[in-house]
């Protein structure tokens, strides 16, 4: 039983992780700007948008590896709740074309990373399963 539920951890954190981290490098190869700018739109400093680069780089390499799986799992958690509130808002309500929830792939890596953060890495990753912060 126990190794089923740490192969669910690694299943899930590598999903999470993989998905997130290609956002991540779509970011890093367009640059900031347009994140900066979409920041400056809603009166917040457009510094703040390297922080993009800790929620969908650095953190999902944490989660790959299972190194501080925990605080990297919150900060993807929490870089989703910002960019569903600084972008998709008008969504929050909407169904799709399909009848799926319009934010459906927003709501699936928020609610990942939220399970990751209450479950930690389990026993196939880096910093093991008895690691404070895993």
């Amino acid at each position: 039983m126990i190794r089923s539920d740490d192969t669910g951890k690694l299943i899930l954190r590598l999903a999470l992780g993989v998905l997130i981290l290609l956002h991540g490098i779509a970011k890093i190869s367009t640059g900031v700007s347009g994140i900066a700018g979409g920041l400056s739109a809603h009166g917040l400093p457009g510094a703040l948008a390297y922080f993009v680069y800790v929620g969908e780089v650095l953190a999902p390499v944490l989660i790959i590896a299972g190194i501080y799986t925990r605080p990297a799992a919150w900060i993807m958690a929490i870089n989703m709740l910002v960019a569903i509130y600084l972008v998709h808002m008008k969504e929050l309500f909407v169904l799709g074309k399909n009848g799926g929830w319009a934010l459906e792939l927003q709501g699936m890596f928020l609610f990942a990373a939220i399970a990751v953060a209450l479950m930690g890495a389990g026993r196939f990753s880096v910093g093991g399963s008895g690691g404070k912060y895993n």
